[in-house]
């Protein structure tokens, strides 16, 4: 069997890469640990951490092409962030006018989690894990 570890980094190809880096980083509180224009394929990466783990990788490509982002269309369903506290989290989120759905309950687990969206619609989650 193979041995994996754990999940590296996550790349995100984003619409507008400004906007994107902007919500990762200033609203999600990613830090920036690198950013890189890649001349030969007019694209920018920017490498962004969690708690000082390289978590995601940020890319813009000249005219990407769409992709179905609803939570049950093929592909990646969504990225789930765990937090102490929900309603902080959304208070924050809101704050700076991102909107969540409402609180859920997870029927296996007991824990509550809620849904937003990334610039490019891509769904999120926030999980409490108290």
């Amino acid at each position: 069997m193979l041995k994996l570890r754990q999940v590296h980094h996550i790349a995100i190809i984003a619409s507008n890469y400004r906007i994107s880096k902007h919500f990762y980083c200033d609203i999600l509180g990613f830090r920036l640990l690198g950013e890189f224009y890649r001349q030969e394929r007019d694209s920018w990466k920017a490498d962004l951490a969690l708690n000082d783990h390289y978590t995601i990788e940020l890319f813009s490509f000249p005219n990407p092409s769409a992709r179905p982002s609803q939570p049950e269309a093929c592909g990646l369903r969504h990225l789930a962030f765990s937090v102490d506290n929900i309603e902080i989290a959304i208070s924050e989120l809101e704050r700076a006018g991102v909107t969540c759905e409402p609180i859920r309950v997870d029927p296996f687990t007991g824990k509550r989690f809620t849904f937003f969206k990334d610039p490019d619609l891509l769904p999120l989650e926030l999980y409490e894990n108290e």
